[in-house]
């Protein structure tokens, strides 16, 4: 998959300064931008300002935000605004080049943190969506390059479904467009990933980029061990991928990789079959690399998952399915909580899902 942040947010800041740079004539304080209340120059203030933050913010590996305001000289025209941001555009490109893979660092919503690629994916939302609102109130033309919006879609907007192109959709998810058969958007946010801690691994939930790469037969940003990621994990990503297409993808009951803390190499996959139905019963499966089998990596990680999930109003039962044959599977369910489900259920799982092989049914309630 390859680290792409930092050549998206360089790419991002230079569209943006080659379009706005053909109009430092104008008075930008005198013209609203877009749909906002505030003025193309006080938006485009803003984008710097929003800049530098992520650079600072993903810099100092932070815990909370880092309390500082960018405020430009009362002399400062139109084209020193524009220097600035191509300089806070370095920065952050800097920032996201610099941090190693497992950084992450405060943002509020949803899950209070992001990784370098969370924070170029806002870094280039920004550019993007703000440099819109200005060219829309100074009367420019302005439509990024299609895998720009893409990457902000697949990274922060998990739960916003495809729509025909990626920049028409982008404006949709964020309220500044229309898309034919859809409400309008008042009121959005963009969502990170959830990362939850074990004691020895880190659980990353994976964004529809990372899962697509996954499902394509690529690593998904991840260093893994020797062997991985194994079959399991890529079809759960392609799972997770369909989900997205179709509208339905619940980014925390996604799949999860489970990262070795002592290295940052990625051991295995974890996740959920779909989001919990109307009873609060949600299906729960995982696999190892070989190499990493027998260190009790899938109980820590399983015992992890299940706590954190089933602490939440929307669930009161997980399932795991194990063909009858697979003694180590049984056995890691079993020392992560799950007990045998009756026999009338076994069968009657078995028959909904046609399987050849008897499947032995485990459950965990709340």
């Amino acid at each position: 998959m390859g680290h792409r942040g930092g050549e998206h947010v360089r790419q991002a800041v230079a569209g943006s300064v080659a379009l706005l740079g053909t109009a430092v004539d104008r008075d930008w304080a005198a013209v609203r931008a877009g749909r906002l209340e505030w003025s193309c120059r006080r938006t485009a203030e803003h984008i710097a300002d929003d800049l530098i933050a992520y650079a600072g913010r993903l810099a100092a590996r932070a815990d909370s935000s880092v309390p500082f305001d960018l405020t430009l000289d009362g002399d400062a025209d139109n084209e020193d605004v524009l220097r600035v941001i191509e300089a806070m555009g370095a920065l952050l490109v800097a920032a996201v080049r610099t941090a190693p893979r497992a950084v992450r660092a405060y943002h509020p919503y949803p899950f209070r943190s992001a990784n370098r690629e969370g924070f170029a994916a806002m870094g280039v939302a920004e550019v993007l969506l703000h440099t819109r609102d200005i060219a829309e109130g100074l009367e420019l033309p302005y439509e990024p390059p299609a895998a720009l919006a893409e990457y902000v879609l697949t990274t922060i907007f998990p739960q916003a479904q495809p729509g025909p192109a990626p920049w028409p959709t982008l404006l949709w998810a964020t309220g500044r467009g229309e898309l034919p058969g859809r409400a309008p958007v008042t009121e959005w946010r963009w969502q990170n990933n959830l990362v939850l801690p074990a004691d020895r691994l880190t659980l990353e939930g994976i964004t529809p980029a990372a899962a697509a790469d996954l499902a394509a037969g690529g690593d998904g940003g991840f260093d893994w061990v020797e062997g991985g990621p194994y079959e399991g994990t890529r079809e759960a990503s392609g799972m997770l991928v369909k989900a997205y297409e179709a509208g339905v993808h619940r980014p925390e009951f996604g799949v999860f990789v489970l990262v070795r803390r002592e290295d940052d190499r990625a051991v295995g996959g974890l996740g959920f079959h779909g989001a919990p139905d109307e009873e609060g019963r949600v299906e729960i499966g995982y696999d190892l690399a070989a190499p990493a089998r027998g260190n009790g990596y899938a109980t820590e990680a399983l015992q992890a998952l299940s706590a954190w999930a089933l602490a939440r109003d929307d669930v009161r039962t997980l399932m795991a399915t194990v063909e009858h044959i697979n003694w180590p599977s049984q056995a890691v369910v079993k020392r992560a909580g799950f007990v045998r489900a009756t026999l009338e259920e076994e069968r009657a799982t078995s028959e909904s899902r046609e399987s050849d092989e008897p499947l032995h049914v485990y459950l965990r309630s709340a």
